[in-house]
């Protein structure tokens, strides 16, 4: 079974990045030869912890380790300052020093959520992210972003803090439930629509692969998302300009997230507002309607939206994306491509866009 293998340094830290059928063998050994810590706190939420991360920390107490699990209830209504501070408060009960390091089972909420913990105790601590979700293997888990939300909008209040390593078995999507397998794609198939236009085809040819979860397609999938989202992450880690590409679809996703109270999954809402955005590309800077044409084909193919729920109202969509990270100035600013696989050049990948414009998308775009 072919296994992905990459590394990325970034300052004094080295990230090793694994993906595969089985790399949870990978990571016990090569926890064996360098590991961070020798004390280990398992991060996992209710839901992926009797799948995954128990049976991992006992791997880890079998291998010498001294293992603690912290759990906390699943979804994204976990993603707050008050969970952490539970974590946090439980780590000092716990009395865990600078000499350990969390470890992260799960998606996109635990990567976020541990990493985050990592990131501010005792002014950093190693973490190691074990993403169990298509979302948060393609996406997520890599780059070194951590948060948590407010009610205000989504990933407001964060840190920066690279893993020590990525762990990505594929085996673990076997667990999924379909509606969150599939929804992972849609982070897929941005990666590949704003970098690499044989990606895309890929996810094209062998969709029927990989809505099988077939491990050989799923492995190489992960790791061409890991390399394009590593290497855009490290070449501009502190999201000062290109790093903003990544963030495709996400001025309305974000949008459609806070509007429906987070009721919309975020693989659907990623793959509605890129539709949105797409417009936004076709008109702003000229890409090819038949691009926009194969975007919306694909997400399709996979049983993703491609229109923002009609029940959302307009207004609570823009106070949505009044709030985004990319705004500069007052202005809304849109991550959008020049065509399929590839970005405008330059430092910035992001145009500014009026209300007006980007309501009219959002009109458009409506089911």
């Amino acid at each position: 079974m072919h296994t992905f293998e990459l590394a990325f340094e970034s300052g004094t830290r080295r990230c090793r990045v694994r993906a595969g059928d089985g790399v949870l063998d990978r990571l016990l050994g090569e926890l064996k030869d360098s590991a961070p810590a020798r004390r280990l706190f398992v991060v996992s939420d209710s839901n992926v912890f009797p799948l995954h991360g128990d049976p991992l920390a006992r791997r880890l107490a079998d291998s010498g380790f001294d293992v603690t699990c912290l759990t906390f209830p699943a979804g994204e209504g976990s993603k707050t300052r008050e969970t952490k501070a539970e974590l946090e408060d439980r780590l000092f009960e716990l009395e865990a020093g600078r000499d350990c390091a969390l470890v992260a089972v799960g998606g996109g909420v635990t990567g976020d959520l541990a990493g985050f913990v990592a990131a501010t105790w005792h002014r950093g601590v190693p973490v190691i992210q074990v993403p169990t979700t298509l979302l948060s293997m393609v996406d997520a888990s890599l780059g070194g972003k951590t948060g948590v939300n407010l009610s205000y909008g989504k990933n407001l209040l964060g840190a920066f803090h690279q893993p020590w390593g990525v762990y990505a078995d594929v085996a673990t999507l076997r667990t999924l439930p379909e509606f969150a397998y599939r929804e992972g794609f849609a982070e897929a198939i941005k990666t590949a629509f704003i970098a690499d236009a044989g990606l895309f085809d890929f996810l094209d040819g062998k969709r029927d692969g990989l809505l099988h979860r077939e491990p050989e397609p799923l492995t190489e999938l992960a790791g061409r998302c890991m390399r394009i989202k590593g290497e855009v992450a490290m070449a501009d880690e502190r999201e000062g300009g290109k790093r903003a590409m990544l963030n495709f679809g996400h001025t309305v996703a974000h949008a459609i997230e806070a509007a429906s109270d987070y009721g919309v999954s975020h693989g659907d809402a990623v793959a509605a507002g890129m539709a949105v955005e797409a417009r936004i590309a076709v008109a702003r800077h000229g890409m090819p309607e038949q691009d926009a044409q194969r975007l919306d084909g694909l997400l399709a193919g996979y049983g993703l939206p491609v229109a923002v729920p009609g029940g959302l109202e307009a207004t609570a969509l823009l106070a949505g994306a009044r709030r985004d990270k990319k705004n500069r100035e007052g202005q809304l600013r849109v991550a959008v491509p020049v065509a399929l696989g590839r970005m405008p050049e330059g430092a910035d990948p992001t145009v500014a866009v009026s209300e007006g414009e980007l309501l009219e998308a959002l009109q458009k775009g409506r089911n």
